[in-house]
This record gives structure tokens, sequence and C-alpha cells, in this order.
């Protein structure tokens, strides 16, 4: 048996258990599972995976993403913050969890980090010392016998579980301490009460700490030893008041003399029965050094009965919360030497990375692979010493999104209804704040329905926020949203076809035209970007060419120089015959345009001496 977090790999009998449950597997899933075990700590390449487990057979590397993907959802694990099988795009994966085999020590059969593992996970804890130090102070607070409970809060690759990974480090140290998980799991809640409890239970009566804590739990809390061993026929009888009671009162006696500290991980995904029972661990009053540290993801929106226990426990004082910002540009920086592990870094990488991450530490890090699997930073040999450097200026490319996050925020977008889909898709036609009424103007719908989803959306996700309001020409008000990270923006945007963005584009324009019906120069550069991003430089050119003539006849004729210019840019990415015909005339309208300017100058200058 080779046992890794609560499960156990039965090579005899080629399945997989689980808290007492056996867990069979086709032959090729539970093939690429053993290799992946009994290789862990190192990356194991596409190549490497399918000679062990496909010899002297071609199949396609897709075959393995297939196995790889049914794994996860059977350990429980998240891509994004993977606990056991970490993808490493483009080439290969990495067993992440500690490994043990019957008959030896758990100590003695630990996965060693490989080198650059441990600086990977050192720098993703850059800017995070305050965190780290108020982590500290709650389980220091244990030593008064005060429990504790403490929410990490922050969106998706901010580094709650970098933090508690770090955090947790610290308090194995301590003797006696014992700290055990239990990992939230997207649709399970429905399906499965108390799943990340019974998680966290099952390495509490595993070794090396069930010789204190299983005879606890058999004589203060029974139900639940028999429901872990699987003897109790039906899990829904430990929602009962009763028994959730007794598991308090058996948690309480294993922290009465040393700490223990319970990581609930991805709480926004848990069950009301999980929720209620960390509710009556928080308020019970007896002594006890029991912690309880729950990640909560606000990117997917708080649960309503999640949001009410942190809402009642902060009220009364029962828990505290940690929220997590993203880095600072010289936090990142830091990060990226660890990722590089190099001390110097390639020029403009910091800043680029910056503005493509905006201080995610997980986007930075998932950016910084993607300009290596693109082959825009390059491995050069100088001196003796490999180093990281960029083949081109990082400024003049278009790096795209990188693979693994563009999975990620589709999986969160396919998500959603599939209108809303198509609003947040139609938002993104703007580069920064979209306004609710261009949105109707695009999908041809009623601004006030558009509002209302825009404004759930804001209320139920950290994906858009709402970030003000407009009044239109007419007196309409409209609101105005931004989205949470400039890459979800560029996701929905690629996933368009061409011909929608251009149709939901020249109903933007049309409307922007509708709505500053005589007043067009005021927006001649919006509608004319709306048009040429439509692929209709005719209609963009002509645009700002009445926009210049408005201009003019209010001796506006340096603005009429500006737009006639911009007018200009825009013929010469047209072809020979559309810039011919778009542009004839132009020259001349520009050259009036500057002569006027220039005698308004000088005839103003004249004016300031006399």
């Amino acid at each position: 048996m080779q046992h890794f977090g609560s499960f156990r790999l039965d090579t005899a009998d080629e399945c997989l258990w689980h808290r007492g449950r056996q867990i069979a597997l086709p032959p090729k899933q539970f093939a690429v599972l053993r290799y992946l075990v009994e290789h862990p700590g190192r990356l194991i390449s596409h190549d490497e995976l399918l000679d062990a487990v496909w010899p002297e057979t071609y199949v396609q590397p897709q075959v393995l993403r297939t196995y790889v993907l049914e794994l996860r959802k059977i350990l429980g694990d998240d891509a994004r913050q993977p606990r056991y099988i970490q993808s490493l795009p483009k080439r290969g994966y990495r067993f992440l969890a500690a490994v043990t085999v019957d008959g030896a020590g758990p100590e003695t059969h630990a996965v060693t980090a490989p080198a650059g593992e441990e600086s990977r996970r050192g720098a993703a804890l850059v800017g995070r010392a305050e965190e780290l130090k108020a982590l500290q102070a709650h389980f220091d607070a244990l030593g008064k016998s005060k429990r504790q409970v403490v929410f990490v809060a922050g969106g998706a690759g901010i580094g709650k579980t970098a933090l508690v990974d770090a955090f947790c480090r610290t308090v194995a140290c301590t003797e006696g301490a014992v700290v055990v998980r239990g990992q939230c799991v997207q649709g399970l809640a429905d399906r499965e009460a108390f799943y990340p409890v019974m998680e966290a239970l099952a390495e509490l009566c595993a070794p090396p700490h069930e010789e204190r804590t299983k005879p606890v739990l058999a004589r203060k809390a029974p139900s639940w030893l028999a429901a872990l061993e699987r003897q109790a026929p039906d899990g829904s009888a430990l929602t009962r008041e009763r028994v959730m009671s007794d598991l308090c009162c058996a948690l309480e006696t294993m922290a009465a003399e040393t700490p223990v500290v319970i990581v609930l991980e991805d709480l926004h995904w848990a069950d009301a029965s999980t929720l209620n029972l960390l509710a009556a661990l928080a308020r019970r009053r007896a002594s006890t050094r029991l912690m309880l540290v729950a990640t909560v993801g606000v990117h997917n929106g708080e649960a309503v009965e999640l949001k009410r226990v942190k809402h009642d426990l902060r009220v009364h004082g029962l828990c505290a919360e940690i929220s997590l910002e993203p880095l600072r540009p010289a936090h990142l920086e830091a990060l990226l030497r660890g990722v590089l592990e190099q001390d110097e870094l390639p020029r403009d990488l910091a800043s680029f990375v910056h503005e493509r991450s905006e201080g995610n530490p997980l986007f930075a890090a998932a950016m910084v692979r993607h300009l290596q699997a693109q082959r825009f930073l390059v491995r050069v040999e100088r001196d003796g010493a490999g180093r990281w450097e960029a083949r081109v200026p990082l400024r003049e490319m278009e790096s795209g999104v990188p693979e693994e996050l563009e999975q990620m925020i589709e999986l969160e977008i396919g998500r959603l209804s599939p209108r809303e889909q198509r609003v947040l898709e139609a938002g993104s036609l703007f580069n920064v704040a979209f306004p609710a009424w261009a949105v109707a103007a695009a999908m041809e719908d009623d601004l006030a329905a558009i509002e209302e989803t825009c404004d759930g959306l804001a209320r139920r996700l950290a994906l858009v926020k709402r970030a003000g309001q407009d009044e239109l020409p007419d007196g309409t008000c409209s609101g105005f949203y931004v989205f949470a990270h400039g890459l979800y923006r560029d996701v929905l945007y690629q996933r368009q076809t061409l011909s929608l963005r251009a149709r939901s584009h020249v109903h933007i324009a049309e409307r922007l035209r509708a709505l500053f019906a005589g007043c067009e120069a005021r927006v001649a550069r919006e509608i004319a970007w709306h048009y040429e991003a439509a692929g209709q430089r005719s209609k963009a050119i002509a645009a700002l060419r009445e926009a210049a003539r408005m201009a003019k006849e209010r001796q506006a004729f340096s603005a009429a120089v500006d737009i006639l210019e911009c007018a200009l840019r825009i013929a010469g990415d047209a072809d020979q015959t559309e810039r011919e015909l778009a542009t004839r005339g132009l020259d001349a309208e520009l050259a009036e345009a500057r002569k006027s300017a220039q005698g308004a100058e000088d005839e103003k200058c004249a004016g300031q001496k006399t």
C-alpha cells in the first residue's frame, strides 16, 4: 500500500482506497496514477508517462490530459492550486503529495521537493510577511487555550493556499501540534455532507496521530468514527445536532493540551452542514487549543449560507479575516527571481508581467511559463552559467493568454448562463470600463435588463464590479462596469467570432451617433474606433471627417487637425482602393485645418502682445 493524503493506492488489487471505501479504477487510469505516485516530487514528461503506460504503442499525448482530468475529479484536486497532480504546460506532470509505504515511517519516505520547487514555493510567499505574521499570532493565542477561527480570503491565484502551506510548515515544527486539512470540492455540497470534515478526520485518525486521536473519537463521537470507517449505513445521521455536538466535544478534547489546527480549503464550495459545524465550533466556550483556518475564494462569490455564517461570527467577534491583495511591483520582482532562479531579470520582464498579471502571483508565474514555452524567454549560457533572457523586446510583442489560465477562466465563464456569458462578451469589446448602454446596443437589448444582469453578476462574483454611472445626452442614466482582471476581458473577447464582434462594434458606433446627434465631434474617435474594429474603415474615416467639419464650424481648428490626422492613420491600414475612395480631398481638408489653426494661434499671440 502506498499512502498519500487520505488515499491509499493498492498495487496488489490495482484499486484506490479513500476513508475505507474502495474506488475501482480502469487499468490505464490506475497505471497513470501508479506511475505518478511511484515517482513523487519530480517532473514526469509526457513522453516518459506515455512510454511507461503504453509501451510500444503510439498514443496521442492528448489522451493523458483526459486521464489526468478524471484522476483529479476522483482525488478532489484543483488544477489551479493542486495538492496532488501539478500540470507543467508543454512539459508534463509532477506528483506533489508526500507518499509513504506500509512498513516505513512517513519521515523516511516523505517527498523531497526537487531543486527549484522550494524556491518557487518561497517565491510565492513574497509580500505576505504581514499575513503570515497575523496567522502566527492567532496560533500563539492558542497558548491561552482560546480557540481561533480565521478566514483567508482572496481571488483566484492570489496565494491563499501558498500562505496557508507556509503557516502549516511553521506549525508542524511546534512540538505536539497537529495539522490536518480538508478540501471542499465544487459540486459535492448537495451530494455529500461534511466532505471536507471527513477528510480532515481521516488525517487525524491516520498515522502518526491515530494513537492519540482515534480513542478520543471512539469515546466522544463514536458515530463519526463509524461513518469514517464506513460502518454507518446513512451518513445523513451526522447532521443531527446532538451528533455535531459530539464531534465538537471530541475535537476540543484532542486540543485540550496540544494545539490542533484544522484547515478547510475553498470554503465557498462547502455544504451547509460543514458551515454549521464551523459556526458551532466557533461559538462554544470550553477552553481548548483548537484553530480553524478556512480559505475563501472571493472570485466565486460567496454562497448565502457562508456569507451569513461569516457575518454572524464577525459581529460577535468570534473570527478574524485576512484578505490577500495583489502583489506590489517590488514583491512581484522577487517572485519572478524565484521562478526563474536568477537574481537579474531580463529587461522589462517585471513591468511587463506586472501589467499583464496585475500583481496576481498565479497569473504572474503562468505568464513567465507561457513566455518560456513560446520562446520569448530563452535559456542561454553565459560565463559557464545558464540564465533566462528575452529573445525579443517584451514591450513589442503580443504574448496572448497562457493556456492554463485560459482554461481556468473558461471554466469560470462556463458556469454562467448563456445570457450572462453574452453580456460579458459584449462588455469585453471595451478596453477598460464598459457601459451598460453599449452592451444593450451590441445585443439589441433593453438597457434596464442589461443593467440588472450586470448588477447581478457584480453582486455574485468578483469577475466584474460596478464602477459608476454616466448621464447620457438624452438624459438616460447608464451604469458602467470593469473586469476584475484584464485577462478575463481578453478571453471573453477572443471567444467571439469575428463576425459577431464586427456586428456588435457597428451597433455600438451607430448608437453613439444617435446619442450624440449634433455633437458627434465629442465622441468622434470612439465612433471611428468601433467602425475600425468592425473592419469598416470607410465609415470610420467618414465619421471623423464629419466631426472635423463640425469642429471647424465651432472654430475649434486644433481639434479638427487632431481628428483629421486620426483619419489619415486609419486610412493607412486600408487597401489602396478603399484608401483612395475614403481619403479623396482629405489632404486638402487637413492642410486647410492646419492653416486655420496656425492663424488662430498667431492671432492669439498678437492679442497677448497688445
